[in-house]
């Protein structure tokens, strides 16, 4: 992390350091893979390693739109087909390198919140209680928890394409 975690309350640093701890365990599970490998699908599912890198940067930074814009920062419409899978063009270090970007955003965020309960009204969606609020807290452990799932995903794929694996 950069230098913010001074500036940061106990709960955000515990937060954002629990956040990038479950990032590098993705990110670790995409070492030494070239672009194809990263690119192939490993099971029945269409989910692959860099299509996941992707994924998740896109969730965060939406949500962290979210928390500096409200549901001004969620609009739009989004493929989400092409974002779980590497498009042509699509580098695996590209993906990473956007990745980064967009946790260091998170970190500055954060830092700039007076606390963690700035909240916003959630966008009307059927998936949503209607008329609930999210707080920068919910957004941010809401981002812990789709990182880590999708970091177990990432164990399995890449189990599945060459034997490595994360954790052990």
């Amino acid at each position: 992390m950069t230098g913010t975690r001074e500036l940061l309350s106990t709960e955000s640093a515990t937060i954002l350091t629990t956040l990038a701890q479950h990032r590098a365990f993705l990110r670790q599970t995409v070492r030494d893979l070239d672009d194809e490998q990263a690119a192939r699908r490993t099971t029945v599912s269409a989910l692959c390693l860099g299509g996941l890198i992707k994924h998740v940067a896109n969730v965060e930074r939406g949500w962290m739109d979210f928390v500096v814009r409200g549901t001004e920062g969620v609009q739009g419409e989004r493929d989400w087909q092409a974002e779980f899978r590497m498009l042509e063009g699509e580098t695996l270090a590209g993906l990473l390198e956007d990745y980064d970007a967009v946790a260091a955003r998170t970190e500055e965020i954060v830092a700039g919140l007076p606390d963690l309960d700035f909240d916003h009204a959630l966008p009307e969606a059927p998936w949503f209680t209607p008329g609930a609020r999210w707080s920068a807290r919910r957004v941010l452990l809401h981002i812990l928890a789709e990182t880590s799932q999708h970091a177990g995903h990432a164990d399995i794929i890449r189990e599945s394409l060459d034997g490595a694996k994360t954790m052990g």
